[in-house]
């Protein structure tokens, strides 16, 4: 008998997992509310990178010279990159809806909700479903203060569509969303100040890369005020001021907006997960290592169950979670999910952070390559960053894999599959990376961790190198 599925969500966990279940030869319907695609296609990820890409090709741009250009007049037409990217979204929900029909999976426009029997409800019809995928994503943290509902006061999808490239922007929150706001309007010229409540931005970003991020963009203009919160927000002549505490100081910030960028939570509500008996714990819905909710036939993937809210998990999740409701053997490997972050440079991560290794009191050795020793990233200027393996002290073991650099969100796929099988140092040593590329500071690190990198001096009296 075909199995029928019901996907709630057409996102990247949503449709993913609706192709794998057709794939096995399930009836399968989607319903999404909005658009097909989800946040990461429509308000997050392409939109952002879309701007990011032109902000940075006109940041470079603008220092022709040093690279042999030169040009006048250089500027941003604010108006058509706004088009281009919308164009390139439309693109791609387009594709993703071909990609359904071509696998002939159904989809609904609508808000589906459960019933209190665990069924299916959409457009005030009810829908049959053996198996029911709850991938409903997230939405933007609603921060409360005095003049937080000011219009000057936006969320991480208003503020991709601003009518002009803002003078002045106040961004609270150095997470990954605010940080990479920061690198967008920084580059076009606005002025930035990043006001985050932790120590250092980046909390749960090996330190080392999130304090050298920090260097770079405060070089690049960005203000930083961290160990701080914003208190309330006043509109004064056509500005917004926000007043900030930093320990006992007070000092008031101006922008022509604020921008609450302090993470997304689930979005959950309303769709009668509740009623129905779905476990639930502040919002998220909690499921077990095959993405099952404590109901039989309904799993919860991606940002929904809030245990990573990526867009490359939630695919992962979908695909495991359809296998497992099938019988199948499914792989999802949490360790290797790799964390990415747009600015210049890039920022990629993969595997345990030294934190989390001594926390957890793990031996580990520790290999660092500078990227001003690597003849390509010379070229692409991406000379401050570097390039860091931490692997198991007695084994050798990959463990973990950190990058700051230009091209770093596409090279760490290597540190995510060294981990993934299991590789040692001296599987990457002995992968002959091909030259000048950035990835050879992959295996430069990987020889640092025994203080035998070929580009760098040796330490000494370290093992490896001279006594």
């Amino acid at each position: 008998m075909t199995k029928r599925v019901v996907v709630i969500g057409g996102g990247p966990g949503g449709y993913v997992a609706a192709i794998r279940a057709a794939q096995l030869g399930a009836a399968v319907t989607v319903i999404e509310q909005e658009k097909l695609g989800g946040t990461c296609l429509n308000v997050g990820c392409i939109p952002t990178k879309t701007l990011l890409h032109t902000a940075e090709l006109y940041r470079t741009l603008l220092k022709g010279k040093t690279l042999g250009l030169q040009m006048d007049n250089l500027r941003i037409d604010w108006t058509a990159l706004q088009n281009r990217k919308k164009n390139l979204v439309t693109r791609l929900v387009k594709g993703v809806d071909s990609l359904l029909k071509a696998n002939e999976v159904t989809v609904i426009a609508g808000k589906a909700s459960l019933t209190k029997t665990a069924g299916v409800e959409v457009n005030g019809e009810s829908l049959p479903a053996d198996i029911i995928i709850l991938a409903v994503g997230s939405e933007p943290v609603k921060l409360s203060f005095p003049g937080s509902d000011l219009p000057g006061v936006i969320d991480s999808t208003e503020v991709l569509s601003l009518p002009d490239i803002p003078k002045s922007l106040v961004i609270i929150g150095g997470g990954v969303i605010g940080v990479e706001f920061a690198a967008l309007f920084s580059s076009v010229g606005t002025e930035v100040t990043v006001v985050e409540l932790a120590s250092e931005i980046l909390s749960v970003t090996d330190k080392e890369l999130a304090v050298k991020l920090r260097q770079e963009l405060s070089r690049r203009g960005v203000t930083f005020r961290t160990g701080a919160s914003v208190e309330a927000v006043e509109a004064n002549k056509g500005m917004y001021c926000a007043r900030v505490l930093t320990g006992d100081k007070v000092e008031t910030i101006d922008g022509e907006y604020i921008l609450a960028a302090v993470g997304r939570r689930p979005r959950s509500a309303g769709i009668g997960l509740e009623a129905a008996g779905v476990a639930m714990e502040r919002g998220r819905v909690i499921v077990d290592q095959h993405f099952a909710t404590n109901l039989p036939g309904i799993y919860a993937v991606g940002d929904c169950n809030g245990s990573v809210m990526l867009a490359h998990a939630a695919s992962a999740q979908g695909v495991a979670a359809v296998e497992h409701a099938f019988g199948e053997t499914a792989a999802y490997c949490a360790g290797t999910i790799p964390s990415c972050i747009y600015t210049t440079p890039e920022v990629a991560s993969v595997g345990y952070t030294e934190e989390e290794l001594q926390r957890q009191r793990i031996s580990y050795s520790t290999g660092s390559f500078a990227l001003i020793a690597n003849g390509k990233a010379l070229i692409e200027e991406g000379q401050s960053g570097f390039v860091k393996v931490l692997a198991h002290s007695d084994s050798g073991k990959v463990l973990g894999v950190h990058m700051l650099g230009p091209r770093a969100t596409d090279l760490i796929a290597e540190g995510a599959l060294a981990i993934r099988v299991g590789a040692t140092v001296d599987d990457l040593i002995t992968t002959i990376h091909a030259h000048p590329t950035i990835s050879e500071a992959i295996g430069e690190a990987a020889l640092a961790t025994k203080n035998l990198a070929i580009h760098l001096p040796p330490k000494r009296g370290m093992k490896g190198g001279p006594e």
